[in-house]
């Protein structure tokens, strides 16, 4: 891993932990960073669920703008594609993801928040992307991973404006899915996510790429992902075990073994 990105596994789930104080921003170190965590927790058998967690006071503040400011056009094409793939490596995680927010996740730090599959956030915390305040826009899937979960005016108004958008709006707007009191993100994160540790891995992890490569289709393609999917399900240990426990028993927890 590095000094700056680690990761922890307790009780099956694993946690991304940044670690760049002040503010955690999301230098190439991060960035490279990230997705040797996303590997790592892709990879373990002890790993059910994640979460990324930047500290009590901070998810990201963004990318690091003095290390990018004096990069050429020709050094951004070939850096920007370490940054995105990192972030997709976070997205394509096989297991429940969840971002726990404390204080600001700016710019390439919302949208990392963005690449998990749910987002707990502090009663105080703060969410934007102010990268249009540089004359820029977002790089690391910000203005197509927003615009898919809080629809194409939201995102607009957000990335035009650079605004930073209160925890409670966020809610409302549907960018975040919970708000607790401050002291209480990481906990909340866990809480969300530990429901899945020892259930049917496969099935998640199938669930979970039928709904995210079915976003990026059509209708009809979406649902032959869905059907090959649902067949390829059938192969694993759990699927036997759930179905023999349900027609034995018909209620209660099934034992799987996440095979």
């Amino acid at each position: 891993m590095s000094d700056v990105v680690r990761f922890d596994v307790e009780d099956g789930i694993g946690t991304i932990r940044l670690d760049r104080p002040p503010m955690n921003a999301l230098n190439f170190e991060v960035q490279d960073g990230l997705a040797a965590a996303a590997y790592e927790a892709t990879t373990r058998k002890d790993v059910w669920a994640v979460v990324i967690h930047g500290g009590e006071k901070v998810f990201a503040a963004g990318a690091d703008v003095k290390e990018m400011q004096p990069l050429s056009y020709t050094d951004m094409v070939d850096r920007s594609v370490a940054l995105q793939a990192a972030f997709t490596a976070i997205a394509r995680i096989p297991k429940p993801t969840v971002a726990a927010i404390t204080g600001f996740a700016l710019g390439a730090g919302c949208e990392l928040t963005l690449a998990c599959d749910f987002r707990v956030a502090a009663e105080d915390a703060k969410l934007a992307q102010p990268e249009i305040l540089l004359g820029l826009i977002p790089g690391a899937g910000g203005t197509q991973r927003l615009s898919r979960l809080i629809g194409p005016a939201r995102a607009k108004d957000m990335i035009f404006s650079g605004r930073f958008v209160p925890a409670r709006e966020a809610l409302e707007m549907g960018l975040v899915d919970e708000v607790v009191p401050p002291d209480e993100v990481y906990a909340a994160a866990r809480k969300r996510v530990e429901r899945y540790v020892g259930g049917p891995a496969y099935a998640i992890r199938a669930a979970k790429e039928a709904i995210d490569r079915g976003l990026e289709v059509d209708l009809e393609t979406g649902l032959e992902i869905e059907r090959m999917q649902f067949v390829g399900i059938f192969a694993t240990r759990d699927r036997d075990i759930g179905m023999t426990h349900f027609v034995e028993h018909a209620k209660g927890k099934a034992a799987f073994e996440g095979r």
